[in-house]
């Protein structure tokens, strides 16, 4: 197929450009394409604007994944509309693109997040669930509202990714947090209890390639792991994998007064279910935490006296 990517040179985007690259013709938005091009070794083709394109009819595949990292900077006002902005505009110009095609792409597959259910404690939350009021919650609701804006939907098939946190040894949440275990200063934040939304990478890429192959797949799709856990078992699991302290505690009130509002990034309970993807068909390889940290992290050897 031929695919055009957004985001293709962050954490998911690299993953994905390099599981496809011996199957499908890769063209990437990216500010410096020629770094782009280098960094896949000349297997893509780069462009930094998307007004070369008058419409999409070239391409069999839109994958959106860009926008403006979400917890680097405290959420003042003008971080919160760019954040908004970085998403909703450049979605919207896809979207213009697809319907300005006579010969549309047959699959637009566009990045969300479990935000949009903001904090449901320890309940299951499947893609029928409501949206939450929070920013992140109505950031994501106007997120799919810009992908949905595609007009002839029986040609052009929208898929809705309700990303969890993707975990790999290297980049992501797990490769900040990494060095802090390994100095022996991981533990719980708050209380410990709330459900983090993980999956592990590979499924993450395995998922999106199922959902760009499979044409009966439409709408939102919860990306996490069929098993998840809370915040203090993650700890645990991690901690006892690298073999290293994990009994600090950063107490909620404490991250709320160090990252504002977008402590809810850290402290939010999301027990989100891959209902649709498994209803669909597709198997996790991973669909539990321990043995997946066992493989990517291997064990820390005890040091001999």
């Amino acid at each position: 197929m031929k695919i055009f990517i957004t985001g293709g040179t962050g954490f998911i985007g690299q993953a994905l450009i390099n599981q496809w690259l011996t199957d499908h013709q890769i063209t990437l938005l990216s500010r410096n394409p020629q770094n782009a091009e280098r960094r896949f070794q000349h297997r893509i083709s780069a462009v930094d604007s998307l007004d070369v394109f008058s419409h999409f009819n070239q391409f069999d595949a839109v994958v959106n994944l860009a926008g403006e990292p979400i917890f680097n900077r405290r959420w003042t006002d003008k971080q919160k509309t760019l954040i908004r902005q970085s998403r909703l505009n450049l979605t919207e110009k896809l979207t213009a693109l697809i319907n300005r095609s006579t010969e549309p792409p047959h699959c637009f597959i566009s990045a969300s997040a479990t935000g949009y259910y903001g904090d449901k404690g320890q309940r299951v939350i499947t893609e029928s669930e409501t949206p939450s009021e929070s920013f992140t919650g109505q950031l994501c609701v106007q997120w799919e509202q810009a992908a949905n804006q595609v007009k002839d939907q029986e040609k052009t098939r929208i898929c809705l990714l309700r990303t969890g946190m993707p975990l790999a040894a290297s980049g992501g949440m797990l490769g900040k947090v990494l060095p802090v275990y390994r100095w022996g200063f991981g533990g719980r934040l708050g209380n410990g209890k709330q459900i983090m939304p993980w999956i592990a990478l590979p499924d993450m890429i395995r998922a999106i390639d199922f959902l760009l192959r499979t044409p009966n797949c439409h709408g939102a799709f919860n990306l996490a792991a069929p098993n998840l856990v809370n915040n203090a078992e993650f700890n645990h699991l991690l901690g006892a994998q690298l073999n290293r302290p994990h009994f600090a505690v950063a107490p909620a009130c404490l991250l709320r007064i160090l990252f504002g509002e977008r402590a809810c990034l850290l402290l939010d309970s999301q027990n989100a279910y891959p209902e649709k993807l498994l209803r669909a068909g597709f198997q996790f390889q991973f669909p539990e935490l321990k043995p997946y940290l066992q493989q990517i992290l291997p064990a820390r050897r005890k040091k001999r006296r």
